[in-house]
């Protein structure tokens, strides 16, 4: 498998290799904390469920801006100073975070956080569409995935066993981590941002801002987001209700969580590579209908199951859901953008998981303070369903647009 991976990997440019490794490094850092930020909050200030999401909804709104002016900026200054800016902003506030003692002052860093951690999403996302092509597209983006869920196998166990020396701790390893990577990105990353046509002017700031605009025309992308932000709304449950939901109702620890969450990434790590080659051949919005059915299967089983085996299958099922969904939306995000509007298309993309991430945690917090706690995972299920139904009619809209291979930039609609 090693040795496949190696074969895989250096098929790709030595730039998109160098952005593989940086992320790798980043999302270690991160995957040790963010995991048991619901747990963190709660034991150390003693709320309940409710004004965790509120902070959660907190943080996403302010993630939300700064995506959308991260994306602008991007496409304005170039990707490179966009996510550098980004990754040592989220370490000083990250630091700060693990610092405040009052709920207070983590209400306020979760919203200047929120701006930081996300103003370089958008770039770096673009930044693998500048660098790759075609099928390379879609196979760049299982890479970092798989990169991505390779830290998570690694850092959630590491993390819930820290987490009982100090969560402090974990904060400051996840900043010197989005240090070094910004580093890595300063020295060995050029700039991949599409050159202006000599003679055009450049858009000034405001302007580019305002192209969000042309983004907004895109009616069939539009949709595709509106449908996004139902079937997040599902997923957002795994990194902010699930861990304190098995902790409160059935006594599931930090540390087995944390093994849960491992098996997860382990899963992807084994998998994407050969999830991905396969989902080729298959049309993608289809693809999202089936990764909404098993999202909607997973999560439901959660409701009425009570033991760790089956806990595990459940996460197994939506693992299988996330192979599929998270590359496939990727790269239709990236097709439907003009190359000169790609970080706002992918910031604008983003919003699919901002404003889900912003309010369902909020939401499932009043369910579980107030109501039967296992609602939560019905109403789950019933979004899931409400997804598979609106991919299928925008998969009836496009499948013609699926015979012959795509061309970035390409308008749906």
């Amino acid at each position: 498998m090693i040795k496949k991976f190696k074969l895989q990997i250096f098929a790709f440019p030595k730039s998109f290799r160098t952005l593989v490794a940086s992320t790798f490094i980043d999302r270690l850092g991160g995957s040790l904390i963010f995991p048991f930020l619901s747990l963190y909050v709660i034991q150390k200030f003693n709320v309940g469920m409710t004004q965790v999401g509120l902070i959660f909804g907190l943080w996403s709104i302010s993630s939300l801006v700064g995506s959308m002016v991260g994306g602008a900026l991007a496409d304005r200054f170039g990707r490179k100073t966009i996510i550098i800016f980004g990754l040592i902003s989220s370490a000083f506030t990250g630091i700060l975070m693990g610092l405040v003692t009052e709920i207070k002052s983590f209400y306020i860093l979760a919203l200047v956080s929120g701006i930081f951690s996300d103003i370089g999403h958008p770039a770096q996302q673009a930044m693998v569409a500048d660098l790759l092509e075609g099928d390379q597209r879609a196979e760049g983006f299982g890479i970092i995935r798989v990169v991505q869920n390779l830290a998570v196998t690694i850092g959630p166990a590491i993390g819930g066993m820290l987490a009982g020396i100090s969560y402090l701790l974990l904060f400051i390893i996840d900043a010197i981590t989005s240090t070094i990577t910004a580093l890595i990105v300063l020295f060995a990353i050029p700039e991949t941002n599409p050159e202006k046509i000599e003679g055009v002017k450049k858009e000034s700031i405001m302007k580019t801002i305002i192209g969000y605009r042309e983004v907004a025309k895109d009616r069939l992308f539009v949709a595709f987001i509106l449908v996004t932000i139902i079937i997040i709304s599902v997923y957002a449950q795994m990194y902010s209700t699930l861990s304190v939901y098995l902790y409160q109702v059935h006594d599931v620890p930090a540390r087995v969580f944390g093994y849960m969450m491992s098996m997860n990434a382990g899963i992807v790590v084994l998998f994407q590579f050969w999830v991905t080659k396969r989902l080729k051949n298959y049309q993608p919005m289809l693809m999202m209908v089936f990764a909404s059915a098993l999202y909607g299967i997973g999560f439901v089983m959660y409701g009425f199951v009570s033991s760790y085996a089956l806990f595990f299958l459940a996460m197994a099922i939506i693992t299988v859901g996330e192979m599929i969904h998270i590359p496939v939306a990727q790269t239709l995000a990236a097709f439907f953008a003009p190359e000169d509007m790609r970080g706002r298309y992918m910031a604008a993309y983003g919003l699919g998981w901002a404003i889900p991430n912003s309010v369902a945690p909020m939401l499932a917090g009043i369910v579980m303070d107030f109501y039967e706690p296992s609602w939560v995972w019905y109403i789950a299920g019933i979004l899931a369903v409400i997804a598979v139904l609106c991919f299928g009619y925008l998969q009836f809209r496009v499948k013609d647009k699926f015979s012959k291979p795509l061309q970035a930039g390409e308008k749906f609609s």
